[in-house]
């Protein structure tokens, strides 16, 4: 499968995107991983799995938006 050529600044815009958001992810991340350990520790043990599972997910979109940044690179490079 043949993928279009990006332009330079083409590329450089949707690595930047892609960077930021993943920083977004990041932040919500953190911000979920310390409220489900503050509501585990007050007690609520059965919010720990969905906040495990959401967690999961936004990790697996991290990486995804990684893996696209490294493709895009890639392409660019050559």
């Amino acid at each position: 499968m043949d993928r279009p050529d990006l332009s330079r600044p083409r590329a450089l815009t949707a690595i930047d995107g892609a960077l930021a958001l993943i920083a977004v992810l990041l932040i919500v991340q953190m911000w979920l991983l310390t409220a489900t350990l503050e509501i585990y520790l007050a007690g609520h043990h059965d919010a720990a799995g969905p906040g495990a599972i959401v967690s999961g997910l936004l990790l697996a979109a991290c990486v995804g938006l990684y893996a696209f940044v490294l493709r895009v690179d890639a392409d660019v490079r050559r």
